[in-house]
């Protein structure tokens, strides 16, 4: 369900019903172990999915906060 928000500029913008905290928790600990088992993976599995050792570190060592808008929802 969406609800309307005041922009304050006489605007009204559709916002997203805020996830519980047990939601917004449980997805951040799931990108931490996607992102642990990343980083964890051998070269070749790395290369079967198109990437190399340096991007799956960068993307492993990235904050808990910056994720994709995609895998918040």
């Amino acid at each position: 369900m969406q609800s309307l928000m005041n922009t304050g500029l006489g605007h009204a913008a559709l916002t997203a019903p805020r996830r519980s905290l047990m939601a917004r928790i449980s997805s951040a600990m799931a990108l931490h172990r996607s992102r642990a088992r990343l980083a964890s993976l051998d070269a070749h599995l790395l290369d079967d999915i198109g990437l190399d050792r340096r991007t799956a570190e960068a993307e492993a060592n990235r904050p808990l906060w910056d994720a994709p808008a995609s895998w918040t929802k």
